[in-house]
């Protein structure tokens, strides 16, 4: 593993955390879900009414973000949530290629489904519940038997985060994670901000204090489809990864065992492949996670280099990935079941969806091999991912 993926933490700068009430000065409210007004769009705006709710106290809102080119993004302070993310297609129609609810109560009924969450304090999965640090064993709630996953029994996808819409481009989201908040030492000072670059990306950075030694691994949990939400299948989707490894799993979806290349195997992508291509090859790793589900360890890389591109067969909308961290987890939808209704009214059925959730590595905190996700008093944590959408040419 090079070295050079290890956490690189700043020392610690005045951090201006705003505590502001949240707002949604520049979403229009309207009754119901509505068709975008551009002529080319075929994409649904979600309706500010369905997140105006009270939860815990605090006032839950939508916030729409727009760029010079009509490409449009929704964000609610629930969870920090990207509820629909609006780009060009290969005609020029704008196409939602995010997955998401059309109201709060909708996100708060599915929590386990994570769609567009920002996941916290610690993306994926910690085994068995527990960890030890500085000595000391911290446990865990277990909310993915046997193991904890996405932070627990109230991760920061379910709480309301405070919230400023900037400007049209930009909403910066703060939350105070208390200390042994969901076991987790240290009161963690986070923000997320969701920026609509005027080149049609979706810039995502992370920041986070603590006045105590803890771990954190931030991420968002989008399930994307290129061709549309609705639209049928991701399988004919092409991807490519800068990944030569990646890390196996047991049956619980733990690491287990040294990390391994992908030559040879059904996790190859280091050439484009289709989704579907190789997911039902007789493998025991996509057995053990009922499809793609693993972590890949990422090829030495900056912000400026695309780490992974996905793209749609039907729309010709391409999505390259930058992130500073050190892994990507790629999901291929295996447990979506057509339970819920999305934004949009079509179902989340079975791999109409994927995810590419930049991160550190499941389980790091018992993995001393694996890049730390350690946050001290003095540091700062800062993370940055980019999801910036074209046409295939």
């Amino acid at each position: 593993m090079n070295s050079t993926l290890k956490r690189f933490f700043v020392p610690l700068l005045p951090v201006c955390i705003l505590y502001l009430a949240a707002c949604n000065q520049s979403a229009k409210k309207t009754s119901t879900a509505s068709t975008m007004t551009d002529s080319t769009s075929t994409a649904t705006t979600p309706s500010p009414s369905g997140f105006e709710k009270t939860i815990d106290g605090k006032q839950n809102h939508l916030y729409i973000l727009k760029n010079k080119n009509g490409a449009q993004a929704a964000i609610t302070n629930y969870g920090a949530h990207l509820v629909s993310l609006a780009v060009p297609d290969k005609t020029g129609k704008l196409t939602d290629v995010v997955i998401g609810f059309p109201n709060t109560d909708d996100y708060r009924k599915s929590l386990m489904a994570f769609y567009g969450a920002t996941i916290g304090r610690y993306g994926n999965r910690i085994a068995k519940g527990h960890f030890v640090l500085e000595g000391r064993r911290y446990n865990l709630f277990i909310n993915n038997k046997p193991n904890t996953l996405h932070g627990g029994k109230q991760g920061f996808n379910d709480v309301v985060w405070d919230a400023k819409q900037i400007n049209d481009n930009t909403v910066t989201l703060t939350y105070l994670s208390k200390d042994m908040e969901e076991g987790y030492p240290g009161n963690l000072n986070c923000s997320v901000t969701y920026e609509l670059t005027d080149d049609n990306a979706v810039k995502i950075s992370y920041e986070a204090t603590t006045d105590k030694t803890t771990i954190v691994n931030l991420t968002n949990h989008s399930y994307f489809n290129l061709n549309g939400i609705g639209s049928g299948t991701i399988l004919n989707h092409t991807v490519e990864v800068k990944a030569a490894d990646y890390t196996p799993i047991d049956t619980t979806s733990i690491p287990q065992g040294p990390i391994a290349p992908v030559a040879g195997t059904p996790f190859d992508f280091t050439k484009p492949a289709t989704i579907g291509s190789r997911i039902n090859d007789n493998n025991e790793q996509l057995k053990n996670g009922k499809g793609y589900d693993h972590n890949f360890v990422l090829d030495k890389h900056d912000i400026t280099t695309p780490i992974a591109t996905v793209i749609g067969d039907k729309s010709g909308i391409k999505m390259e990935i930058f992130t500073t961290e050190p892994g990507l987890q790629f999901y291929s939808g295996n447990f979506m079941t057509g339970a819920n209704t999305m934004l949009g009214g079509k179902t989340d059925d079975y791999r109409t969806g994927f995810a590419m959730e930049t991160q550190h590595y499941p389980d790091s905190p018992n993995r001393p091999d694996f890049p730390s996700t350690v946050l001290k008093l003095g540091e700062v944590y800062k993370t940055v991912t980019i999801y910036k959408f074209s046409v295939e040419k």
